[in-house]
């Protein structure tokens, strides 16, 4: 039931996340605290160095961060999140961000995200969440 779940929140929140299909990212797969996202680095994300400018690889990991935390149906938003970057990417490139809870508590969660690009590590992600009242699919609890 879990996977079904998380599938059907997925799609309810794919459906309004202009942010993260405008950006090429596309949703692998999706399951109880766990998301994977992959995102193409496209033209206009390289910076002044030639490289994937941060700020899109954060956004990737945290889309990813955002369907692994509100795949129970419980409406969950960031309340801190930081980035180490490993690795730079490059225009062209496929990065994939693999988002795993790593344990929650009363409202919280600590999730962390590992951004790869094939097999090599490019940057860690650590987000902290907060659940606030509500669900995402409204008839499910």
């Amino acid at each position: 039931m879990g996977e079904e779940l998380a599938s059907r929140v997925a799609a309810a929140m794919w459906a309004d996340d202009t942010a993260s299909a405008g950006l090429g990212m596309r949703l692998v797969s999706v399951s109880d605290g766990t998301a994977i996202l992959e995102m193409p680095v496209r033209d206009d994300m390289v910076n002044g160095h030639g490289i994937a400018h941060g700020g899109f690889i954060f956004t990737l990991a945290d889309s990813a961060f955002a369907f692994a935390c509100n795949s129970r149906n419980l409406v969950t938003v960031a309340q801190a999140c930081d980035i180490v970057f490993i690795a730079p990417a490059r225009r062209g490139e496929i990065l994939v961000a693999e988002a795993r809870e790593r344990t929650a508590y009363g409202r919280n969660g600590i999730y962390d995200v590992t951004v790869r690009r094939g097999d090599e590590v490019i940057a860690e992600f650590r987000g902290r969440s907060r659940q606030l009242p509500g669900t995402i699919i409204k008839e499910e609890i």
